[in-house]
């Protein structure tokens, strides 16, 4: 029994429908699951558990991703990632680390730096245990750039932009259009490669990259005017006008929330502010949403059929929630699990548990409508 035929006999109430305008998944709660992925990465340097998060973020992208130019912006980041463990190792090998180590791998010449510069090197000793240690860093971060690639593959930045509350629209228009430079680029690459290919032309190579940038780069100079002009059009920027006091209160919650939410979460996240981050963090939320509500009565502009927070959307921001709050109780009940020795040098072991939280990222994979192309045929339906 194949893959459409197996889905085609499951219950209508069981199977994820197909994606359309009405019922698809708010780019917010894609964001949600992607930045739950990744605060579970920055919890743990384990090489078994990140590699399980890029594969369970891999597979969601696969299976809900659309034709849409943003979507293919996934691969640019896996690369990027790779380039960036690249690096880390790199650095480590010339510039030295401050793992010691007994499994001398081989010796470079070292540079001598005057007294000003002590506990610095370039060169030396390379051992076996540095370079795992800076794999096991690399590997965090680019598991953190791979969860953000798979937010850019999934959200659409247009629908991202227009569920922003009031008070943050003028802000957030720099932030969407910032987020959304990336996939653009990586799909106008792509664009000119296959016409160059098309013609006959080398599309690898520094020169090809020279003639390929200068498009690239005048492409996006071109979309920003025509974004300027098409806000212009439509009255961007104009606002209600408001009294004094209620601006003045509106700025000092907003920013004393935001400030509450970036201390309170470094609470959590740190080691030891436990204490102190959870309620940090409530006090923050609760400012910033009273800044948030008084901020829109300056916005004058409406929404037109605005996205609205089914049960799927709930359950796809839910899983990305439940991964990232399984690995932070996880890294303070068994720290040793989720950050492996390097010193002395050993396998990493994969947490049995923190293991199982991390699968129910792929949550997504089932509940989230299926893609007009990737959604299977119903012989139902035809007949």
């Amino acid at each position: 029994m194949n893959r459409s035929t197996g889905l085609a006999r499951l219950p209508h109430a069981l199977r994820a429908p197909a994606a359309s305008r009405s019922n698809a998944v708010p780019a917010g709660a894609w964001w949600l699951w992607a930045l739950g992925l990744a605060t579970a990465a920055s919890r743990t340097t384990n090489p078994l558990l990140l590699g399980l998060l890029v594969g369970v973020a891999g597979y969601v992208v696969a299976a809900r991703r659309t034709d849409a130019p943003w979507a293919r912006s996934y691969g640019a980041f896996v690369k990027l990632g790779l380039f960036v463990v690249g690096v880390r190792l790199v650095f480590s090998v010339l510039l030295g680390s401050s793992v010691p180590g007994i499994r001398l791998l081989f010796t470079l010449p070292e540079i001598p730096l005057p007294d000003w510069a002590q506990g610095v090197r370039v060169g030396g000793q390379v051992t076996a245990e540095q370079l795992v240690f800076a794999l096991y860093d690399g590997a965090k971060l680019a598991t953190l750039l791979i969860c953000v690639g798979a937010a850019n593959s999934l959200a659409n930045p247009a629908r991202l932009l227009k569920s922003l509350p009031g008070a943050l629209y003028e802000a957030g228009v720099a932030v969407v259009v910032a987020m959304t430079f990336a996939p653009n680029m990586v799909a106008d690459v792509l664009r000119l490669r296959t016409a160059r290919r098309l013609r006959g032309r080398p599309t690898g190579g520094v020169a090809a990259v020279l003639q390929i940038g200068l498009p690239v780069l005048e492409g996006a100079l071109e979309r920003s005017v025509a974004l300027a002009a098409s806000m212009d059009a439509r009255g961007y920027g104009r606002t209600a006008q408001v009294p004094p006091a209620v601006r003045h209160t509106t700025n000092a919650l907003t920013l004393g929330g935001l400030l509450g939410v970036c201390a309170g979460t470094y609470g959590l996240l740190a080691a030891q502010g436990a204490v102190y981050g959870l309620p940090l963090l409530g006090a923050g939320l609760l400012a910033a949403l009273a800044g948030l509500k008084l901020g829109g009565r300056r916005s004058v502009r409406t929404r037109y059929r605005p996205d609205r927070w089914g049960a799927r959307a709930w359950l796809v921001a839910g899983s990305g929630v439940l991964v990232a709050a399984a690995l932070i109780v996880a890294a303070g009940a068994d720290p040793e699990a989720l950050h492996p020795g390097v010193v002395p040098l050993s396998p990493p072991v994969l947490p049995l548990w923190p293991a199982a939280a991390v699968l129910a990222g792929l949550l997504p994979a089932v509940v989230a409508p299926v893609p007009a192309a990737a959604s299977p045929v119903d012989p139902e339906e035809q007949t």
